[in-house]
């Protein structure tokens, strides 16, 4: 449906859900041990608690203030939250 209406066409909680969706998206490519070859990031271990944080978090629109770019190859959230601070700073 985005791609045929685009953004503009839905309505404010559906944009706002969109957001949320690309944020977990983003955090779903935790940096893995196995893709550290492929990636160039050292992989993470993550427990299952801490990535369950995250998602809530995310859900819940705790983080709705950060940028999509900052939870992409992180590991738990705070990681990601730490990157927002430094995209401020740039």
């Amino acid at each position: 449906i985005i791609a045929i209406l685009g953004l503009d066409e839905l309505s404010e909680e559906d944009r706002l859900i969109v957001a949320r969706a690309r944020k977990i998206e983003r955090f779903l490519s935790q940096p893995f041990f196995v893709a550290e070859v492929f990636t160039g990031s050292p992989g993470k271990y993550v427990s299952l608690i801490e990535t369950i944080r995250g998602f809530q978090m995310i859900l819940s629109g705790e983080l709705d203030g950060l940028p999509e770019q900052s939870f992409y190859l992180v590991g738990n959230i705070d990681e990601a939250t730490a990157k927002a601070m430094n995209f401020k700073e740039i």
